[in-house]
C-alpha cells in the first residue's frame, strides 16, 4: 500500500493539464506456511487530485478461500500526501457465509516519519459497521534490501456468528517482510506473519475448534507496473 510507490513517475501537471496515468500494484502475492496463501493488490487510474481505485484482498487456507473482498473507490487529494476515499466494498459469498456490501469512507496517506497509513470505515446494508486501520513502514537497509513491518487492526460494531466476527476489537494481523528489489518494480521477499483473534470473535472460533492465534513464515512477491 506504499504511497511512495503510488506517486506517478512523471509530473501530473503540464501547463495546468492533469495527465492521466494507470498503475497496477501487487503489495503481497505470497505462500504461507501450513498450506496458506494471500493476495493483496490494487489498481488506480487518474492524476494528482482525482483517482479511481480498485483494491482486492484474498486469503486461502487448506485449499479453501477464507476471505475475499473487492473495493471500488473514488479518491480525492485533500492535503499533501493524503487522500480521502469514498466507495463500495463487496465481500464475496464463501462457504458457510453470505455475500455482503458496505459503503466505504477512508483516509489514505503518509504520516510523519514516513509511516504509510490506510484507514477505512465500513457501513453495511443492515446497519452493520466495521473499522480497519493499517500502517506500514519501509526501512531501507541498502538500496536493494528493504525491511517492512506492518500491522492491520479490525473492529466491528456488532456480533455476527455467521462470519465469526464479534463486536469490538476483532483481530490483529502483523507482519515483517524483507524484500530484495531486483528493480523497483520487481521484489521477491521472505517474512513472518502473525494473526490473533480477540473478544467474541475468538469465542466464536473456539466453539468451532479453530485456533485464535497463528504465526507463519511467508515467501512472496511485491511488484508494480
Amino acid at each position: 500500500m506504499s504511497n511512495l510507490e503510488h506517486a506517478p513517475n512523471q509530473p501530473d501537471h503540464v501547463m495546468d493539464h492533469e495527465v492521466l496515468l494507470t498503475k497496477v500494484i501487487i503489495d503481497q502475492l505470497e505462500v504461507r506456511e501450513h498450506d496458506g496463501s494471500a493476495l493483496e493488490g490494487s489498481l488506480w487510474f487518474g492524476g494528482d487530485l482525482n483517482k479511481l481505485w480498485l483494491k482486492t484482498e484474498v486469503e486461502r487456507e487448506n485449499g479453501e478461500t477464507e476471505n475475499a473482498e473487492l473495493q471500488a473507490l473514488y479518491s480525492r487529494a485533500v492535503a499533501p500526501y493524503w487522500d480521502l476515499q469514498l466507495g463500495l466494498r463487496h465481500d464475496f459469498k464463501l462457504e458457510g457465509g453470505d455475500s455482503r456490501n458496505w459503503a466505504t469512507i477512508g483516509l489514505n496517506g503518509l504520516a510523519p516519519y514516513f509511516f504509510e497509513v490506510d484507514s477505512a470505515l465500513f457501513l453495511g446494508e443492515d446497519g452493520d459497521s466495521a473499522l480497519r486501520l493499517e500502517a506500514e513502514y519501509e526501512l531501507l537497509l541498502t538500496q536493494q534490501w528493504i525491511l517492512s513491518p506492518e500491522i492491520e487492526i479490525n473492529f466491528y460494531g456488532q456480533n455476527d456468528p455467521g462470519t465469526n466476527t464479534g463486536s469490538g476489537l476483532s483481530d490483529i494481523e502483523a507482519g515483517l517482510r524483507l524484500r530484495y528489489e531486483f528493480t523497483p518494480q520487481f521484489a521477491p521477499y521472505i517474512g513472518v506473519n502473525y494473526e490473533k483473534k480477540f473478544g467474541n470473535t475468538a469465542n466464536f472460533l473456539r466453539v468451532e475448534g479453530e485456533v485464535i492465534s497463528e504465526t507463519t513464515w511467508v515467501i512472496g512477491l511485491h511488484a508494480w507496473l
